[in-house]
């Protein structure tokens, strides 16, 4: 059964492959954000090699810890990667927080599920998997938004609970429980 895991440097060649699967428009969802002092992303090409891997895998782990100087406008973040064994699925973040830009579009939670692991489930057991991670940092409840003409994303919160607050800049917001009542 697939579970969310710390992101793993075991995920090598699957991560490889669902990066290739996202193309370019996506990549921001597979690297780890520039930490402060970083110029750049890291690019498909640096993740490729064992090495940068295992450094991406640190840089993105790190992104949790309240210790970590982050550029100007990012939160901390804990992100999770979604495994079948070593089979790389997905990648969903817990934000810490909320600036006013993820109070009006990004939220709390944000997730993406490779194109050949898609229509099966799995950002469903994503978001519901994430919820008590959320409660422990904290957050009750979780504002989860999507674009505003993506049904299947709509469905996957409404399948966790999510209760519709309204619509802003083309995107609709959530609020999702976080906590068992």
């Amino acid at each position: 059964m697939p579970i969310l895991i710390v992101p793993s440097v075991a995920v090598h060649r699957s991560f490889l492959a669902a990066w290739d699967e996202l193309g370019p428009d996506h990549e921001r969802w597979m690297g780890a954000r520039s930490i402060a002092g970083a110029e750049e992303e890291w690019t498909r090409d640096q993740a490729a090699d064992p090495a940068e891997f295992a450094r991406l895998v640190a840089a993105i782990r790190s992104e949790a810890e309240p210790s970590t100087e982050l550029a100007p406008g990012l939160v901390h973040q804990t992100v999770l990667w979604f495994v079948d064994g070593v089979e790389f699925l997905g990648r969903l973040s817990v934000r810490h927080e909320l600036t006013p830009a993820l109070t009006e579009v990004g939220g709390h939670i944000g997730y993406c599920v490779r194109p050949s692991a898609r229509r099966r489930g799995y950002a469903t057991q994503m978001l519901v998997q994430s919820l008590p991670i959320a409660a422990r940092l904290g957050i009750e409840p979780a504002l989860v938004t999507c674009d505003a003409d993506n049904a299947g994303s709509r469905k996957v919160i409404e399948a966790a609970g999510g209760e519709l607050e309204d619509e802003r800049h083309g995107k609709l917001r959530f609020w999702v429980p976080t906590q068992l009542t």
